[in-house]
């Protein structure tokens, strides 16, 4: 069962049936696809991603939050940490894999940075002592920025898909 985390202004929760339609709109946007999957995804290809996502919270104890707005109730973005077994070179290795997508309209609103601390903080409590990544296009300044505030740093560039991505690190916080 998909952990519920609030703060402030958002709610990270697991994902319903009728959570989709907003989430497909999302990542039907070409602009906010840019750097996560080169460009708009067709409905079929995010149905089968909105279900596996659910998914790795049930096999894993991990995985994406969907990011809903509590003034609204709107699915905004998602956010989350899993295992994606990346056949990326060189290779990850084990430890939970960050990453965030949100609405065009969401941006520039420090959503991304709310959920991303109270993320971090859920991780790690879960997973003493891991070392966390975050792999980011080189060209996404905003989610470089991002992950570095919140204790990420470059660690090197890696090939994934035939195209180069920086691998960021952070190593899991003690939590009292």
């Amino acid at each position: 069962m998909t952990p519920v985390v609030e703060t402030p202004r958002l709610v990270l929760r697991g994902r319903k049936l009728a959570d989709f339609a907003p989430w497909a709109a999302i990542q039907a946007d070409a602009e906010v696809m840019r750097f996560i999957a080169g460009a708009a995804v067709p409905e079929e290809d995010a149905w089968g991603k909105f279900l596996r996502m659910e998914g790795f919270w049930s096999l894993t104890g991990a995985g994406f939050w969907l990011v809903e707005e509590k003034a609204t109730g709107a699915v905004i973005g998602e956010l989350g940490l899993a295992e994606f077994r990346r056949a990326i070179d060189p290779p990850l290795g084990p430890d939970p894999e960050y990453g965030w997508m949100f609405a065009t309209a969401a941006q520039g609103k420090g959503y991304a940075g709310e959920a991303l601390a109270a993320a971090l903080q859920w991780g790690d409590r879960k997973f003493h002592g891991a070392r966390f990544c975050c792999i980011i296009d080189e060209e996404n300044t905003r989610s470089i920025k991002l992950a570095e505030r919140h204790g990420f740093a470059r660690e090197r560039v890696a090939q994934y898909k035939g195209k180069p991505v920086t691998v960021f690190r952070r190593a899991a916080q003690a939590v009292g």
